[in-house]
């Protein structure tokens, strides 16, 4: 004889039930333009502006979006910060700047990104076309970097 599962708790015992949606509290990623070497640099953003920066770079052939789960999981403790390398997402290099794509190129323009948004140190998380570029930027300014992910 078998007996019939009920869904129902057992008398006495607790039903547990998920976190209402007004608990859980996920951080907002925003996102930016900032003109730099002559590049409108299109970037995502999180996180308390007063706490240490995470640069996130992206590979080839992706964009800032490749981060859009990971932004949110490192903003409570950092500031994170993923542009768009030049050709690619929404980033928008002018005809006439007549830009040379390589990754020399790439890391000066990451370079003036970091300045314009007054960024003096942070972390480098690279990935594919980000760490050449983040190595080139590293090396050009190692006080500023905290760390190479």
């Amino acid at each position: 004889m078998s007996q019939a599962r009920s869904n129902q708790p057992e008398q006495g015992s607790a039903l547990k039930t998920p976190k209402q949606s007004s608990e859980l509290s996920v951080p907002v990623t925003s996102v930016h333009r900032v003109k730099a070497d002559g590049v409108d640099v299109f970037y995502r953003t999180a996180g308390d502006p007063d706490s240490p920066v995470v640069l996130l770079l992206h590979g080839f052939p992706t964009s800032s979006f490749m981060f859009r789960e990971l932004i949110p999981r490192l903003a409570d403790d950092y500031r994170v910060i993923a542009p768009d390398l030049p050709a690619f997402g929404f980033t928008e290099v002018p005809a006439e700047r007549q830009y040379v794509y390589s990754f020399d190129r790439l890391a000066a323009t990451l370079n003036a990104f970091v300045q314009a948004l007054k960024i003096r140190r942070y972390a480098l998380y690279v990935f594919d076309y980000g760490a050449p570029t983040g190595f080139r930027l590293a090396m050009a300014h190692p006080e500023r970097v905290t760390a190479i992910v």
